[in-house]
């Protein structure tokens, strides 16, 4: 990427930055309340570890919670906040036309603000994550092992780029059907689901296991955060890697596809 097209994209970045922070307190409100949850889940697996009287495929209670708050640490990194309905709205409203005119690639535009917008809610939500670590700080046992740090940073940085593709690609709908709402929904409960947010992915059946790894929602949220616990290692922690980079590519691809093919429609139709 040329100097100038480097400078052009950072000023979006900038712009984007600006833009985002004046919200920065409805992102606070949201990452606070966003934490109620926590307390249903401490409760709900205080209840389950007692009646059991004993672990839960190698979680016991305290690394469960300490799951939890990983998962909304990293949730908090790498979700896009409502950049599905802004892209959709560019496109319904004719917004894009003036991007059209301009010597830059609207997925690299798009890409840029979602940069400065998981920067801004970071840096704003991170305070009342930090307390809850804080409140919990029994349960944190952080890895020895250097590379653990490594691997599990690249392995968000990919979840969030694949996160992000996934979006793109949803709000790319827009061209053809005026409301994306269902489908976006539809793919959110998905990546609820399977997506090691709800439950940790690795205490089903092994055959549930082997066949959700081959899917993206095991790598937007679960692979990071089973990689920061050491429960990934070995083969088992770089073929999970390698599929995860595999998803990014594919993501990418089809994020791209769907603009080239969207826009062609739109302007087809005399958008």
């Amino acid at each position: 990427m040329s100097t100038s097209k480097t400078a052009k994209y950072a000023s979006v970045f900038n712009i984007g930055l600006q833009n985002t922070f004046v919200y920065r307190w409805n992102y606070f409100l949201r990452a606070a309340f966003g934490l109620i949850p926590l307390a249903g889940t401490v409760f709900l697996w205080n209840a389950v570890f007692k009646e059991r009287g004993g672990g839960v495929h190698g979680y016991d209670y305290a690394s469960m919670i300490y799951y939890y708050l990983l998962t909304i640490l990293v949730s908090n990194l790498v979700t896009p906040t409502e950049d599905e309905w802004q892209i959709a709205a560019d496109i319904r409203e004719g917004q894009i036309n003036a991007l059209l005119t301009k010597p830059m690639s609207y997925l690299g535009y798009r890409f840029s603000i979602f940069c400065s917008g998981r920067l801004v809610y970071t840096f704003v939500t991170l305070p009342p994550i930090a307390l809850i670590f804080l409140y919990y700080h029994n349960f944190v046992t952080l890895p020895h092992d250097p590379t653990t740090y490594l691997l599990a940073i690249v392995s968000t940085m990919m979840a969030g780029f694949i996160q992000f593709f996934i979006t793109y690609s949803l709000a790319m709908m827009a061209f053809w059907i005026l409301e994306i709402t269902t489908i976006v929904f539809i793919v959110y409960s998905f990546e609820y689901f399977l997506g090691g947010q709800m439950f940790p992915i690795d205490i089903m059946p092994a055959s549930v296991q082997a066949a959700l790894k081959w899917m993206p929602f095991y790598y937007e949220l679960f692979c990071p955060v089973a990689i920061f616990l050491e429960r990934l290692k070995g083969a088992d922690l770089w073929q999970a890697l390698a599929i995860q980079a595999g998803w990014l590519f594919l993501t990418w691809s089809i994020a791209r596809l769907m603009w080239q093919r969207g826009l062609r429609h739109y302007q087809a139709v005399g958008g």
